[in-house]
């Protein structure tokens, strides 16, 4: 790798072999010196896992031309982590992850396997960034999806970005002559309800299958949700400290009798 060229560490959460990352590649290739480390396997929903009491498995493959690309057996956050101790040879100036297949908007960012890629970047202090479009379908069309990476990280690189920078960015499904750009935006208060379908398999073995819908309960304005429904890419700055201060607070005035 050429040292006078930003390094771009690429990872997703579905799998080296996914439409999405092929996009975020082709996205990001022309803007530094591009390295793949990605799930040998779909990984979504896994979060923030690490491997701990298995083997990890890497193996140098030829999925993109002229990029030099890894799958990993482990989880996103494996990659990265192996990415920065036995792959890179020195910190990658930005992470991207994605693209992913589906929203990660709202209380989605708990649960994604391409945020949680990008958030170990930024615990390594690498800018980070995930990406991620508002359709499952494993032929979406990532046209758009693919504007907005290349207009985001080269806004990134242009202008160093602090250490442990972690954005999320959702991009809606609409016509390009109807998408608004890119809107700065807070995480909604959202979340799925869930239950679950009881099943009996074939052999008479009780079963269960989670289905539910989403519910906003945000009322406020400025979301990732309100700016995705009205066409435009939410862009959501992800803060790495979960620490609640306004609860700190109340908590050191009111139990004020603790040492």
């Amino acid at each position: 790798m050429m040292n006078d060229r930003p390094i771009i560490l690429v990872t997703n959460d579905d799998g080296i072999n996914a439409p999405g990352i092929r996009a975020l590649v082709e996205a990001v290739k022309d803007l530094g010196e591009v390295v793949v480390v990605a799930p040998d396997s779909p990984q979504s929903g896994m979060g923030h896992a690490i491997t701990i009491g298995s083997p990890l498995r890497l193996e140098k493959v030829s999925v993109f031309e002229g990029i030099q690309s890894w799958q990993c057996s482990g989880t996103p956050a494996d990659c990265v982590k192996l990415a920065k101790d036995k792959i890179l040879h020195r910190k990658a100036d930005i992470c991207v992850s994605g693209i992913n297949h589906g929203a990660n908007h709202s209380i989605n960012v708990i649960y994604s396997g391409t945020m949680s890629a990008a958030m170990e970047a930024a615990i390594e202090g690498i800018p980070s960034v995930g990406f991620s479009l508002l359709d499952f379908k494993f032929d979406a069309d990532f046209t758009l999806a693919k504007t907005v990476v290349y207009d985001l990280v080269k806004r990134m690189l242009a202008n160093p970005m602090p250490e442990h920078t972690l954005l999320n960015v959702n991009v809606p499904v609409v016509e390009a002559k109807d998408f608004k750009g890119m809107k700065i935006c807070r995480q909604a208060h959202a979340k799925w309800e869930e239950n679950f379908d009881q099943r009996t398999d074939p052999r008479g073995r009780d079963y269960y299958w989670m289905v539910g819908k989403f519910n906003n309960m945000d009322t406020g304005t400025n979301t990732d949700v309100e700016a995705l429904a009205a066409g435009y890419a939410s862009v959501v700055p992800i803060k790495i400290d979960f620490t609640d201060y306004a609860m700190k607070a109340l908590l050191e005035k009111e139990w004020n009798d603790m040492a």
